[in-house]
């Protein structure tokens, strides 16, 4: 079965405070666990801020390392889906239920077959 990566696009800055997340995180958890019930969910996290991020660039032979994001902008990868779904159509359904859920933009791609 076909799987696809759900991405979740966060906006630059602190996290809400917890007031306006634990009931984000609760509709997430919810979409989560139809996932798992609907037989969808292969794999989700979430990821520390671009901060944290440590990039390797190839060159020269070498492999340089450098502190930050890959890309400097106003939006970061903030979290991921991995799900089996039948075609595009059930995965742009998932990727929905979890935008609603977590209020955020989610990119919706296939990952390559290796076969």
């Amino acid at each position: 079965m076909p799987q696809y990566l759900l991405s979740i696009y966060q906006p630059d800055g602190p996290a809400p405070e917890p007031e306006v997340l634990e009931p984000i995180m609760a509709d997430v958890r919810a979409v989560n666990a139809e996932m798992h019930e609907a037989g969808a969910w292969v794999f989700a996290g979430g990821l520390f801020p671009p901060s944290t991020a440590t990039v390797l660039h190839p060159k020269d032979g070498d492999v340089l390392t450098t502190d930050g994001p890959y890309i400097e902008g106003k939006e970061h990868l903030g979290g991921l889906n991995v799900i089996q779904a039948s075609d595009l159509d059930e995965a742009l359904e998932w990727g929905r239920k979890l935008a609603k859920a977590v209020t955020l933009p989610v990119e919706v791609r296939p990952l390559a077959d290796e076969s």
